[in-house]
């Protein structure tokens, strides 16, 4: 049994997201465990939207294979919950794999299951959890990271690439991909928060730039010169550079850049291409203008990048 732990005031999406993902895998995979929703005290549970979602109680002696704790604004609460920390414990003196979405890793972090793993968090949550929880070594830029038989995502739908990794480790890439597609999901999504956070930074990241910024930070490969992105912002040049900086904080120059640097330094760090390549499709070219980039942003060099992720 897959057992998803949810609590008063928990995000919807955060425990639906992966209930939905192994829903659609039992399609395939008929033997593969159920899902139920659980919590500290048997019954309906209102989430953050005032959705209730109707759940049994905990029990360390049932048979869950995988504890997922979902996050959400109700979080806080939980931390003083006795009872909940007590189960989590006993769950991993077990072995099972836990995984936590979103702010759920606040849960793990104090009940102890984090300390000198690597974990990561919703990226708007990163100063308060390091403040916290300074035995963690915090990760904010993943999607999701596996340190042993523990798993935490980031911000909500991270939790939906988490649970697509865990079938494709339980069942199989196939079964993971037929799932993703039957979802109409990226089977694998590239790049770590800041590719997201990175546009939600300016100051209107939703405004009428939204769509062109999404579409640049699909093809970093290519010339993005003010003219051709005044282009398909259907302004002059003069006029679009003056309307983009009103209106991001930003020149469109030092977007992309921040793009590029981002989508660059995620592959430098989970990918074995060699930085040749990286600085080819990320835009920048030539590698030396990207090493100049690196430390200037982050004060080392792709390769110091590279291995620095490797020994964490």
């Amino acid at each position: 049994m897959i057992a998803v732990l949810i609590y008063p005031g928990f995000q919807l999406l955060d425990a639906s997201g992966p209930a939905s993902v192994f829903e659609i895998a039992r399609r395939f995979v008929p033997t593969a465990p159920k899902v139920k929703m659980i919590a500290a005290c048997a019954g309906p549970v209102r989430s953050s939207s005032g959705v209730e979602v109707l759940a049994s109680g905990i029990n360390a002696r049932s048979a869950i294979t995988t504890l997922i704790v979902a996050g959400g604004l109700g979080v806080d609460d939980t931390l003083d919950c006795g009872e909940t920390h007590t189960f989590v414990r006993r769950i991993a003196r077990r072995g099972i794999r836990i995984a936590s979405v979103c702010s759920g890793a606040y849960v793990l972090a104090s009940a102890g299951l984090l300390d000198g793993r690597r974990a990561t968090t919703h990226w708007c949550r990163t100063q308060d959890f390091v403040t916290r929880f300074p035995g963690v070594k915090l990760d904010p830029d993943h999607i999701f990271l596996r340190d042993g038989n523990i798993w935490t995502s980031a911000g909500i739908t991270a939790g939906i690439d988490l649970a697509l990794a865990i079938v494709a480790e339980d069942h199989g890439e196939p079964v993971a991909m037929e799932t993703a597609r039957q979802l109409v999901l990226y089977h694998r999504r590239e790049g770590g928060q800041s590719q997201f956070s990175s546009l939600l930074e300016l100051k209107t990241p939703n405004g009428r730039f939204g769509p062109l910024l999404s579409w640049v930070r699909e093809n970093l490969d290519q010339t993005l010169t003010v003219e051709i992105l005044a282009e398909r912002a259907g302004l002059s040049p003069r006029q679009f550079a003056r309307v983009f900086a009103a209106e991001t904080g930003s020149t469109p120059s030092k977007a992309i850049e921040k793009l590029r640097l981002e989508v660059a330094r995620e592959r430098v760090k989970s990918s074995g291409e060699l930085i040749e390549q990286i600085a080819e499709t990320t835009g920048f070219r030539d590698p030396e203008r990207m090493r100049r980039a690196f430390v200037r942003a982050f004060g080392q060099p792709p390769q110091s990048v590279r291995r620095s992720a490797r020994t964490m």
